[in-house]
């Protein structure tokens, strides 16, 4: 059975809770057929990674940067974005059943899908959901949430990373607009869920929450930072420092709602929020480090004019590549690492779910270690 009436996500998490919601009727398959996609990529599936690809696309858009605005406008270059994702639309429609949405609600399956992104046109972040009528859309402080047929489209904007990848256009009151990727501007992740009824949310982020700080006791002295790792920086603040901040406000918000007597809380209409956070231990960047080389030749030839290097020691243009890096061992070693952390939660896990741990003398640091010693053996809540 699906355990969540509501999934949402932004970014590549809004093309992970399509995945979900488009297999509610099995959910246990649907986990192990994205699982299995993420395991195998290339990043020819969802850029064009060959030398000609990267060059239409790439070249033009660091010729741009270079050698000027004058110079582009006189050769009519106008690139769209650094590199052409159109090979991910493909893999969507392959992989990301959405047909079915419709009767998974009738039928109770699931409440709503949700999937947002940041329009370009107005500046507003908004929050695409298809559900159950109940559901009514809302309006706040440059976001809003409102009901659409959710499409491929929505999730090649919602993943639309900033100058990386080519913003889509959407219809929005009457007439097209064009959208980025969901994480900018996103000040209340959490926020989506809740409109839609969520009482208990399961909240997986990809940094910032639980990853140690850099350990700068033997580091090497400080070099000028290159633009990739400027590039890195920015893209990082865009994608993970919102996440953390609105996990923080809704548990003050849970502590505070906890001191109102509760005739007042049920007069108020508000009500806690159950989170559980599930985020890497290990900062992404230097994961990323250690596989800038799985790269296409081109694309590290490309990311090389900022700074990107292969060595696995150098994490400063780690965190852009980190964004681009679409191959199996990257991932798989994530797959690893986000099983490994969830393992070290089991107690957590358990509770939140209402589980009965059929093993409870599994140890809590049976994943410690390095991403790669995770115990093999079947898991009995089958976190794999």
């Amino acid at each position: 059975a699906n355990p969540f009436s509501v999934i949402t996500g932004t970014s590549a998490g809004a093309i992970n809770a399509a995945a979900l919601a488009g297999g509610a009727d099995d959910f246990d398959r649907a986990v192990r057929r994205m699982v299995d996609v993420w395991k195998n990529f290339h990043a020819g599936q969802v850029y064009r990674a060959d030398s000609i690809g990267v060059l239409r696309t790439g070249a033009s858009w660091l010729t741009l940067m270079s050698i000027g605005w004058v110079l582009a406008r006189w050769r009519k270059l106008k690139p769209r974005s650094l590199l052409d994702n159109a090979p991910l639309l493909d893999l969507l429609q392959t992989l990301v059943p959405l047909h079915d949405l419709h009767d998974f609600i009738t039928r109770g399956q699931l409440r709503a899908l949700a999937v947002t992104a940041s329009s370009y046109s107005s500046g507003d972040h908004v929050t695409f959901f298809e559900g159950d009528d109940s559901i009514a859309p809302w309006k706040r402080s440059q976001r809003f949430g409102i009901r659409q047929k959710i499409t491929h489209q929505h999730l090649l904007a919602s993943s639309a990373i900033p100058f990386v990848f080519p913003a889509k256009a959407l219809p929005i009151d009457g007439r097209d607009a064009y959208f980025g990727d969901g994480s900018m501007r996103q000040s209340a992740p959490v926020a989506a869920a809740i409109h839609l009824g969520a009482n208990r949310i399961l909240v997986v982020g990809a940094g910032r929450l639980h990853e140690p700080p850099p350990d700068l006791r033997n580091a090497p002295p400080e070099r000028y930072p290159t633009l990739a790792q400027i590039a890195g920086h920015t893209l990082s603040n865009i994608f993970l420092d919102a996440l953390a901040v609105d996990v923080e406000r809704v548990r003050r918000i849970n502590h505070t709602i906890g001191l109102v007597p509760p005739e007042a809380r049920a007069a108020s209409g508000l009500r806690p929020i159950d989170l559980l956070v599930i985020s890497p231990s290990e900062r992404i960047d230097a994961v990323a480090a250690r596989h800038v080389g799985d790269l296409p030749r081109p694309v590290r030839a490309l990311l090389g004019g900022v700074g990107v290097t292969s060595d696995k020691s150098d994490f400063r243009g780690a965190a852009l590549a980190s964004y681009l890096l679409f191959e199996p061992g990257f991932t798989q070693e994530l797959i690893a690492l986000g099983r490994a952390d969830t393992l070290r939660q089991r107690n957590d896990v358990t509770r939140f779910f209402g589980w009965v741990d059929p093993c409870p003398a599994l140890p809590r640091d049976a994943a410690a270690g390095s991403p790669g010693g995770v115990e093999r053996r079947r898991d009995p809540l089958r976190l794999r």
